[in-house]
């Protein structure tokens, strides 16, 4: 049996379809609300098949696309276990980041699998074709219209505590294996996030230590295990992950190489939500508690509600509360960048 065969791929509580038609793809890519596990949907990318051989010929051919492009390296002590977190105190963090040639990271990996005593590694988020030119013309799925960012993420054993991302997600295992943990979005006070604006990586992450979760620091989160779900997923396996979905990842084997494909199901011009939410902890949390109320009706009233007609105003005449598209759009960032600069 072939390295890239000798895991079983495990789902638990999780929808999973093996080898899905263009026709299948498409539509949970396009109108996907829960996580689903595509088994084999990238089994024919030639990097699969190194990974279906060795950790050799995944890093050979990897290096056979590299040009010397530098890339974000994540780097943490044995100590840490793989676990890129804060330190005790919540004051820093536990690893360092640097800039580094990736062949230099692939020496890295190379020279201590199975070492306990190995450091961890991790390359996050890099753009594909900026770091490895030509290999999404042999490795890549075919989204019709969406338009993704391709990102690749390279690393030996670590864990990524559980946070969400405002993107659709099509993450794609191509060497190693991966063990996805997902929670829909209402569990959030049950998974404790941590500080909004100082992250190891730019997004909140939950604080609670999955392998070991401290119950009395944390007592809720048991009831948010209670709606995990969890996916094990080997070379050529795939998983859809909607937007605003918890997920916890880690990397099981000494060389893991997962390529990712990120979109929005909204207009270009929309910014990113959380910026009404960092205004909102300016403007809106610590009003009086009749003010908040008020405030909380009238956002549903506008923008959570089903019934936020403006029709009783003049077409001509709603301005803001019109319909919005990329000139209306412009005119209220300009607004609100004048209000704010005050």
């Amino acid at each position: 049996m072939s390295p890239g065969a000798a895991k079983t791929t495990m789902v638990t509580n999780i929808e999973a379809i093996a080898h899905p038609s263009p026709d299948v793809l498409a539509e949970i890519l396009s109108a996907g609300t829960r996580p689903v596990v595509l088994r084999g949907l990238v089994a024919d990318w030639p990097l699969v098949k190194c990974a279906q051989q060795s950790d050799g010929e995944v890093d050979g051919y990897l290096r056979g696309f590299y040009e010397g492009a530098t890339v974000n390296v994540f780097s943490g002590e044995p100590e840490i276990e793989g676990r890129f977190f804060y330190n005790e105190e919540l004051t820093g963090f536990n690893f360092s980041r640097s800039r580094a040639r990736l062949d230099e990271v692939l020496d890295q990996l190379q020279c201590g699998p199975g070492d306990e005593t190995q450091s961890s590694y991790y390359v996050g988020a890099t753009t594909v074709d900026t770091c490895l030119p030509g290999f999404t013309l042999e490795n890549s799925v075919e989204m019709g219209d969406i338009d993704p960012l391709t990102s690749i993420w390279i690393g030996n054993q670590t864990r990524i505590a559980a946070h969400y991302d405002l993107p659709d997600n099509l993450a794609c295992v191509a060497a190693g294996h991966r063990r996805f943990t997902l929670f829909p979005p209402e569990q959030l006070a049950n998974l404790y996030p941590g500080p909004l604006d100082f992250t190891p990586a730019g997004q909140q992450i939950s604080l609670v230590d999955f392998h070991q979760p401290d119950l009395q620091r944390f007592p809720l989160f048991g009831h948010a295990m209670d709606s995990a779900l969890v996916a094990e997923l080997a070379p050529g396996d795939a998983i859809f992950i909607p937007s605003m979905w918890w997920h916890h990842v880690e990397s099981l084997a000494s060389l893991n190489v997962l390529v990712n494909y990120w979109w929005r199901k909204s207009p270009a011009y929309m910014g990113p939500p959380v910026d009404v939410l960092l205004h909102a902890l300016l403007s809106l949390r610590d009003l009086p508690p009749e003010q908040k109320k008020a405030w909380a009706g009238i956002f549903e009233h506008y923008i959570f509600g089903e019934d936020s007609s403006v029709g009783h105003i003049p077409a001509a005449s709603q301005g803001f509360l019109g319909p919005m598209d990329e000139i209306q759009a412009r005119k209220l960032r300009a607004t609100l960048m004048s209000k704010i600069n005050r």
